[in-house]
């Protein structure tokens, strides 16, 4: 199942938003329920500060690369939104795939975002965790974390020529990596509570995108 409707509608005299979640297992939430998931949790939140969101749509599958995503939005074809997040890349890490391919993927599914938003500044991307803190990632948590950062630093340069906001949640996954209940019971996916942190530092980032 990858999208929800909220059936929240006590919120009709604010500017109602339809938000599209792009994205992998860290945005469909593997191993979490579906309101844990930090897409809806922030929309939740957005509520609590008085920007309706009623509607949260999510195209991403466990194990998605950024080859699979542009596939899974060819497919899905959804329709215009007026708030858009990204968060791609881990697979084409753990995978090994050539580095030019995301790159130039990358760039294509930020243009595919733009297009699907009806305002470019509605748009944000999220920085890949790291998951070379968890006990999956236990026989090589260096050489993970460089990795990693080198696919943010790339996401990075490609947000700041499009002037898109980036928020940065490594930071959280490299704090929470020896925190009790930080992981889903794979040991591998954030818990619902990681995602609650996540959400707390992606919140002000798109509440004043969308209060522009």
């Amino acid at each position: 199942q990858f999208f929800v409707d909220s059936k929240d509608s006590t919120c009709t005299h604010m500017n109602e938003f339809q938000y599209l979640a792009l994205g992998d297992s860290y945005t469909i939430g593997e191993g979490v329920e579906e309101e844990s998931r930090w897409p809806n949790q922030l929309a939740l939140k957005l509520k609590s500060v008085g920007i309706a969101v009623n509607k949260v749509e999510i195209i991403a599958t466990t194990g998605w690369t950024t080859h699979d995503l542009l596939k899974g939005i060819e497919t899905r074809s959804p329709g215009k939104h007026n708030l858009i997040s990204l968060l791609i890349g881990v697979n084409n890490q753990h995978q090994k795939l050539p580095f030019e391919k995301f790159e130039k993927e990358f760039e294509m599914l930020l243009n595919k975002a733009i297009e699907l938003v009806d305002d470019k500044s509605h748009v944000f991307v999220v920085s890949i965790p790291d998951y070379g803190v968890t006990p999956y990632g236990a026989e090589n948590p260096i050489g993970i974390g460089k990795e990693i950062d080198k696919y943010n630093a790339q996401i990075s340069m490609a947000c700041e020529a499009k002037e898109i906001p980036l928020v940065d949640i490594t930071g959280i996954s490299r704090e929470m990596a020896n925190v009790k209940d930080a992981l889903a019971e794979d040991k591998l996916h954030p818990s619902a509570a990681q995602y609650t942190r996540w959400t707390e530092s992606i919140l002000p980032v798109v509440a004043e995108l969308l209060q522009k």
